[in-house]
């Protein structure tokens, strides 16, 4: 089959196309033959060597759509032909509140998605929304069990609640705002670009602020009413502090990256006078990764794609992503 191998960090030049052995399903297991695959932040940072633990050779990807072309002792063949996206949590664990010990996720070090083929076991195999095409099926399982996660089982929001998503246009900022929509919230974003908030406003954000002038927290605050219910934050640093500043009382804040580094100033006193809870979040269960596809189908939701680009040009995929301009996600056809 082909795939996207990294042999070399360090540049997203150094991802090849190349010819590599097809995949054989073990007992318990599945192959699936990938339509599309998405890219993440996570794939950016392993080329980058801001990854922990690297291994290479790799095949990155966490994200994929395709057809179950092959299966292995154990499992239904009634499963062939069908057509599924992956979970790319590998073994989550009993505990629902938390990632067990054995707890991975796809692409790096097993191959991942950036490939004509992928091998999985057969419970990472959900089936595929039928109102979504693989590309935009191949957009939702990381960034949108991410925001799923946040949204639903940590922020508990809550239909009539405000809630606020910092920098809007990444992938799972982009579905916070999709889900928290769809649990009847109103919903108001930030972004360092006009031209993002316009755009999540066309989405159904209620509206929001430019986080590079110097009182987006007052201008916040003036357009929610009062400020947010809920925050859902993947930067950390001064969002974070200024979120904590313009927090309702018993608001919550869901915080799942730190992008911008430490909140070196946040002011403590101001949460427990508050009665705030800030709580950390992760991807999810399987539970919650059919709990999301489900949502995504009762209430036909088409996750945001931003631009596709032929597998052989996943190098300029990740470039896009580096540049940081999209809305959306980033697609790889493949198939």
């Amino acid at each position: 089959m082909k795939a996207i191998v990294l042999r070399e960090l360090g540049s997203v030049d150094n991802l090849k196309l190349e010819e590599v052995p097809d995949p054989q399903p073990g007992p318990g297991e599945v192959v699936v033959r990938l339509h599309a695959a998405a890219l993440n932040h996570r794939d950016v940072f392993i080329v980058q060597k801001l990854y922990p633990n690297i291994k290479l050779p790799a095949i990155l990807g966490s994200d994929g759509a395709g057809v179950v072309s092959a299966v292995g002792e154990g499992v239904s063949a009634e499963l062939l032909g069908q057509e599924v996206v992956v979970n790319p949590s590998l073994e989550w664990g009993d505990d629902e509140r938390t990632q067990g010990p054995k707890y991975r996720i796809l692409g790096m070090p097993e191959e991942g998605t950036f490939a004509e083929f992928i091998k999985v076991p057969a419970e990472n195999v959900n089936p595929k929304p039928a109102h979504l095409s693989f590309a935009e099926a191949a957009a939702l399982p990381l960034a949108g069990l991410t925001a799923y996660r946040a949204v639903v089982t940590r922020a508990q929001v809550k239909t009539g609640e405000t809630v606020l998503v910092t920098g809007i246009g990444g992938g799972v900022a982009t579905f916070a705002l999709q889900i928290a929509k769809a649990l009847g919230a109103r919903v108001f974003v930030t972004s360092g670009s006009d031209e993002k908030l316009a755009r999540a406003q066309s989405l159904g954000a209620d509206g929001g602020v430019n986080y590079k002038t110097a009182d987006w927290g007052k201008q916040l605050v003036a357009l929610t009413g009062g400020g947010p219910d809920v925050v859902i934050d993947s930067a950390g640093g001064d969002a974070l502090e200024t979120s904590a500043r313009i927090l309702k009382q018993a608001g919550r804040i869901v915080f799942y990256g730190a992008t911008t580094g430490l909140a070196k100033n946040l002011d403590l006193y101001r949460l427990f006078f508050k009665q705030a809870t800030l709580m950390g979040s992760t991807m999810g269960s399987p539970r919650e990764f059919a709990a999301l596809l489900d949502l995504y189908a009762k209430e036909q939701i088409h996750p945001v794609v931003d631009q596709v680009f032929p597998l052989a040009e996943a190098a300029a995929a990740h470039r896009h992503m580096e540049e940081a301009g999209q809305c959306g996600k980033i697609v790889l056809q493949i198939a």
